[in-house]
């Protein structure tokens, strides 16, 4: 007899469908979760290894740590051996990305290697062009035997000419740092060079964030700018053209061009010819007086203070409010262009003041000595706009211990994004201070006690304004590096953003 065997009915498509992507899912998730479980394991076995094979997490040289060596018998180092939760945690994920801390700006940056400052420790790397000596230190008599003077002795280093030539040697100050900044230096003066690391010299290009170009551009105008002989080009326009055409070959200068670099016109009249041509550059300057403003400007450019010509005083050497009988004191050209047409103004009106010393001045028959003891023997020293809205007139009385009356309306001043100048200096407009008995006014209404705070405050900010060989922490030339490199910070920020694209224009 024949069974007839009935055919269970097929379920639907759909059905079928869905059982097969299920199957297939629990499969996938099993799959992943084996090897999951193998890769761990795996991972676990290889850090473990490392762990033995480095057992001390600083040093490279683990028998010359353990032991010491410099007496009889050795004496033990112990050795510390992580854990292996803290080499997971220590551990670096492929793909991670590296992270260079930089201090804040302004600080004095860290300590290098064996008493050095290095790319890591300092918070701006700098790269320095080899330009040949006419450029520079050749300026001062240098015969360029080397490609650098030998800066580890500085008595012997190029000395810069003095009287007023100094008030824009800020590219000889910066030179001469940063050529010392690789020197081994010791914080105590002791065993080597007292440097902060601010600022570090590079020699790879790539790792640099800025470019220092040495043209000491202010001396090229003072001691270059006349023709000489059959000459019918000043020696200062040759050179200025042929930077022009050396920064213009530069693969550096190309990239980006010319905006990570850094060029030092401090002198209102240098690099006339050549400062367009390169203005892409940040520039370390005086004042905007002579500049237009797409060619300098605030946003990438830094204001640096001049070098003043009057002697410091000490702390323990400057007068109180008491011991400064003249109420206001000035002394310097009186006949301006431009904005310095005030000053006429202010003669006529303060002339015949019995506490007031306004008179024509300069460096000549002991101008800088009288200079220097009639600050010292003033509460207040004016700071009137002359030619260009700053002068070196301000930075005198800042290490005079003077309180600076500004009178200027369209100066702008070093550091002030991280000085507040109201704490230590009278500001009055231009237009209040001509005006008859008002300058007098607002001078005798300040009290002892708002005179002495300001005075206070004045022998604290002064190292600030001081240029020296070797340099000193917070000193002048230690300002201008960190004030350049909080210029970077916005100035990377845009040639990142200028580049996201980069590769994919060039593979189009």
């Amino acid at each position: 007899m024949i069974v007839e065997r009935k055919m269970q009915p097929s379920p639907p498509p759909e059905h079928r469908r869905v059982i097969r992507f299920v199957t297939f899912l629990a499969l996938s998730l099993l799959a992943f979760s084996c090897w999951a479980l193998v890769n761990s394991r795996i991972n676990n076995a290889i850090l473990i290894a490392d762990a033995d094979k480095t057992p001390l997490l600083a040093g490279d040289d683990v028998d010359r740590d353990r032991h010491n060596t410099s007496g009889d018998h050795p004496v033990s180092i112990p050795v510390a051996v992580p854990s292996s939760s803290d080499l997971m945690v220590g551990a670096v994920r492929m793909g991670d990305p590296v992270v260079r801390e930089t201090p804040l700006a302004g600080a004095a940056g860290g300590e290098g290697s064996k008493g050095s400052c290095d790319a890591e420790s300092a918070q701006l790397r700098v790269y320095l062009y080899d330009l040949p000596p006419e450029f520079h230190f050749g300026m001062l008599g240098w015969d360029g035997k080397e490609a650098w003077p030998d800066v580890r002795d500085a008595g012997a280093v190029p000395h810069y000419p003095g009287g007023l030539n100094l008030q824009h040697s800020v590219a000889y100050w910066l030179t001469l740092d940063i050529l010392s900044s690789t020197l081994p230096h010791s914080p105590d003066a002791g065993g080597g060079m007292s440097r902060p690391c601010v600022a570090v010299r590079v020699t790879n290009a790539s790792l640099a964030d800025v470019f220092f170009v040495p043209f000491f551009a202010s001396l090229s105008y003072n001691r270059h700018s006349k023709l000489r002989g059959r000459d019918r080009v000043s020696r200062n326009r040759v050179l200025q053209a042929e930077l022009v055409r050396y920064l213009m070959r530069q693969e550096e200068w190309r990239r980006w061009g010319g905006k990570d670099h850094l060029v030092v016109p401090h002198h209102p009249n240098s690099m006339m010819q050549a400062r367009r041509k390169l203005s892409a550059a940040m520039y370390v300057l005086s004042d905007f007086g002579r500049y237009p403003p797409d060619v300098a400007n605030l946003k990438k450019d830094v204001i640096a203070p001049y070098m003043h010509v009057v002697r410091s005083l000490g702390d323990d050497e400057s007068p109180a409010f008491e011991q400064r009988p003249v109420l206001a004191y000035f002394q310097g050209a009186i006949h301006r262009k431009d904005g310095g047409k005030v000053r006429q103004k202010l003669y006529q009106l303060l002339k015949d003041e019995k506490d007031v010393h306004f008179t024509y001045g300069s460096v000549r028959q002991n101008g800088i000595r009288r200079a220097t003891k009639g600050m010292a023997s003033s509460k207040f020293c004016l700071n009137i706009a002359g030619d260009t809205p700053s002068s070196n007139r301000l930075f005198d009385a800042i290490v005079s211990h003077c309180v600076p009356v500004i009178i200027s309306d369209e100066i702008e001043l070093p550091f002030e994004d991280v000085l507040d100048y109201s704490e230590f200096c009278v500001f009055v407009r231009a237009s209040d201070a001509v005006r008859q008995g008002s300058l007098l006014r607002i001078l005798r209404g300040v009290t002892r006690d708002e005179w002495t705070t300001m005075w206070r405050r004045l022998k604290e900010v002064a190292r600030h304004f001081e240029y020296q060989y070797p340099s000193k922490p917070d000193d002048a030339v230690q300002m201008i590096w960190g004030a350049v490199a909080r210029k970077m910070h916005s100035l990377k920020l845009q040639l990142h953003k200028t580049g996201r694209y980069q590769r994919t224009h060039s593979d189009s």
